[in-house]
């Protein structure tokens, strides 16, 4: 038998175990992750289609760059047509982009126009170090965003939630690069406490010199957590003014207990997606921390390649990149139904 607690979850009481109602059947579950997947796939392509698209906008070609390069002037029309048959650009824009869809759902990304090394072998070279950087950063974003929104919101009005929320407020205005610099000028070039780039020797990983993601994960973190810390305080500030706070503060229930038990889990719950959106954020801000501070991940390469119009390496990062937003916010989705009733409630009524 199972009853529904003061939160509107389901608690056991007496008799066999049974699935709590309103719980999603698992055959429900594997459907909506289905269906959640064929969506997810419906957008790679459109992705994928929009990247060749503007690739094919451009004003010059792989070959054209790469020819420019020489030193030599102006490449001649038969020039281009030679190293075009060669690097394959002479063919069909929709049989180039069949090709490379083809092989990509095979594992195969291709050669890069610009090394002619394979592109998953250049991608796992420096994806590693971007990956890095962006794990210790979410490590560090959701405990402090979470931390602190609890805090701010749990104490709305007073001068706690006044500090934080001006705090957090006023990061979330300024660019994440411009705390960079000020990072770099302060702690790495008056202070001298830390480096001011983030250099490692040709082969070697980012655990082989800690010391030199401190500052690049501290841009970071200044610049993503704002926006959850404001999202988690205004959404803890709601629970705590619910009138199911204000019963359970009738019943004796106050303290550290009326935190932790009941307004941390609802407040949680309905935080998934911004902290989702700030890790996903991590994309787009960890290639500016990546360039600011010469760090050797994925977005150096990724540069070099658009600049030189290395088609294949951009199509698979561009791809590879958003398959990663969509993981995310997958996962969000089902953490959400895990611990909010009123989503599972949504959920098992397709609303959702």
């Amino acid at each position: 038998m199972w009853a529904a607690s003061a939160t509107g979850c389901p608690v056991p009481t007496t008799g066999p175990i049974t699935r709590p109602p309103g719980w999603p059947r698992g055959s429900t579950v594997i459907g909506y992750i289905v269906r959640r997947i064929g969506g997810g796939i419906a957008v790679l392509v459109a992705v994928a289609l929009m990247v060749f698209v503007l690739f094919e906008s451009l004003d010059s070609d792989a070959a054209t760059v790469m020819l420019s390069r020489t030193g030599g002037g102006d490449p001649t029309p038969e020039q281009l047509a030679a190293l075009r048959a060669e690097l394959g650009l002479d063919r069909p824009a929709p049989i180039r982009f069949a090709e490379w869809m083809f092989g990509f759902l095979h594992g195969d990304f291709g050669d890069s126009l610009l090394s002619g090394r394979p592109v998953g072998e250049v991608l796992l070279g420096r994806a590693g170090n971007s990956v890095t950087l962006a794990a210790i950063t979410a490590a560090l974003l959701i405990p402090v965003a979470l931390v602190l929104g609890l805090v701010a919101g749990a104490r709305a009005g007073s001068r706690t939630d006044r500090v934080i929320s001006t705090v957090a407020l006023a990061a979330e205005s300024v660019p994440s690069f411009v705390f960079g610099v000020l990072l770099v000028a302060t702690v790495a070039l008056s202070l001298r406490l830390l480096p001011a780039v983030s250099l490692l020797p040709t082969g070697a990983g980012p655990w082989s010199r800690p010391e030199i993601l401190v500052l690049p994960v501290a841009c970071l973190v200044i610049g993503l957590a704002p926006h959850p810390v404001r999202m988690v305080r205004a959404q803890t500030a709601e629970v705590i003014s619910s009138a199911y706070i204000r019963t359970a503060r009738l019943n004796g229930v106050g303290g550290v207990r009326l935190l932790v038990r009941h307004i941390a889990p609802n407040a949680v719950s309905a935080s998934i997606h911004p902290l989702a959106g700030s890790v996903v954020g991590l994309i787009g801000g960890v290639a500016v921390v990546e360039t600011l501070f010469s760090y050797p991940g994925l977005s150096q390469e990724l540069l070099r390649a658009i600049e030189a119009r290395d088609f294949p390496f951009v199509q698979s990062a561009a791809v590879l990149m958003a398959a990663v937003g969509i993981g995310v916010y997958l996962v969000a989705d089902l953490l959400a139904m895990l611990v909010s009733p009123a989503t599972r409630l949504l959920f098992t009524k397709g609303r959702i």
